[in-house]
């Protein structure tokens, strides 16, 4: 099932409620269909055994943020173990204009919030090269992978220069992301640069903070932590595994700007 939404560049709210038939796994793919590799959401979401007991069966709701939306916006709906949408009604389908969101940021970040979603929603087929701002504060060097300095392959999808702001970035890792995903990273390297800091635990949560206070959906920040280890299993260690419990936890607690103060420690 493929739903097309007029979006126009637009901030808005899907409210969704869907009712399966058995138990299964819903899966959700938003993207531009005029663009290769430019989704703006993936999610799996489980109907699980026990959600058919009680008053309303196989029922459930959700809602997909876009802070940022193309032109048009496809939203896929189907089965993830048979691929279509047999199995599963779709009960509610309601556009909600996304209200006006107050972001506390340097000025330079907010700068850099605009040239971070351009270049998030075009990644996805920007050839490699060099990838600056038009007032040159802000610049991406797009390589294929980042190699270290005797050219060995790096597992990181994104790093950063603390010292001239410069961020390299990994065609092979962000071709593959979702537009949130992306911007998590680049929101993760920005603060790397603008604290200044080479801990990853302020890096990530400044990163989240301006992240979730623009809108964007929870489940992708956790989803953007998870997919980044899990695509490297041989490099996580105990190290890592505190690192998404901070900002797991960090994430269940959001609740605006006062939780940076909170967390930062």
């Amino acid at each position: 099932m493929v739903i097309p939404i007029p979006s126009h560049q637009q901030q808005f709210k899907v409210k969704v409620g869907i009712r399966a038939d058995e138990p299964c796994a819903l899966g959700v793919t938003c993207y531009d269909a005029s663009k290769p590799n430019t989704d703006y959401i993936r999610r799996r979401i489980p109907f699980s055994e026990n959600l058919f007991q009680g008053k309303n069966p196989g029922y459930k709701e959700f809602t997909l943020p876009f802070p940022i939306s193309p032109d048009q916006l496809m939203v896929e709906l189907y089965d993830k173990a048979y691929g279509d949408d047999s199995g599963f009604h779709l009960e509610k389908f309601e556009l909600e204009k996304m209200p006006a969101r107050s972001v506390w940021a340097e000025p330079d970040v907010h700068r850099f919030i605009h040239f971070a979603q351009d270049f998030a929603t075009r990644a996805g087929y920007l050839p490699t090269g060099v990838y600056d701002s038009a007032d040159g504060d802000f610049l991406i060097q797009y390589l294929p992978i980042i190699e270290d300095q005797l050219g060995n392959p790096l597992v990181t999808p994104a790093r950063t220069n603390r010292k001239s702001g410069r961020i390299q970035v990994s065609q092979s890792a962000f071709s593959k992301y979702t537009i949130p995903v992306r911007l998590i990273v680049l929101f993760h390297e920005r603060y790397h640069f603008q604290i200044p800091t080479r801990l990853e635990k302020p890096a990530d949560l400044h990163g989240l903070r301006l992240y979730l206070d623009l809108g964007f959906p929870r489940t992708e920040a956790v989803y953007a932590t998870t997919k980044i280890f899990n695509s490297h299993p041989e490099s996580v260690g105990p190290g890592h595994s505190n690192r998404v419990k901070d900002i797991v936890n960090f994430i269940d607690n959001y609740s605006g700007r006062e939780n940076l103060k909170m967390h930062t420690t």
